[in-house]
């Protein structure tokens, strides 16, 4: 903790966000958010054409199946939402949607198989998620 009652790494995160200049922020921001997006577009495909070892997958963690494609939609669709600039009245819908859509994936995996070393790639994702959605509050602080 530090003297203020925020804990080291959030206070130390704000300092460095703080201290980059806009071009930074900028960069930096559509870095990390060209790479989720990246990600949530990819692991979509399979969701929005489902084949038998995902439709497997999903009935593992006791999915139905007629929400794999719905879920691939709406990952396409919220990542569409957060990489195209000029939706800002979305983007919070998206990050929320995108935020809902990893941390109920990481919930139900370690309900259903226990706690893995796997589930780190989702904890990554998860905070690439929120660094995107701080770097973006931030870019949208500095362009006001």
């Amino acid at each position: 903790m530090s003297d203020n009652g925020v804990p080291a790494y959030v206070y130390y995160c704000t300092k460095i966000v703080q201290t980059m200049t806009q071009k930074k922020l900028h960069m930096w921001y559509w870095i990390i958010t060209i790479l989720f997006g990246g990600f949530m577009i990819f692991s979509s495909i399979s969701n929005v054409f489902p084949n038998e070892q995902t439709i497997s997958f999903f009935a593992s963690i006791q999915y139905p199946a007629y929400i794999i494609p719905f879920l691939g939609v709406a990952k396409i669709i919220g990542t569409i939402v957060i990489l195209t600039p000029a939706l800002d009245r979305f983007k919070e819908w998206a990050y929320a949607g995108l935020c809902f859509d990893l941390v109920g994936a990481l919930y139900s995996l370690i309900a259903v198989f226990g706690l893995h070393i796997s589930n780190l790639i989702l904890v990554a994702l998860i905070g690439a998620l929120f660094t995107s959605y701080f770097l973006w509050k931030k870019k949208k602080a500095m362009n006001s």
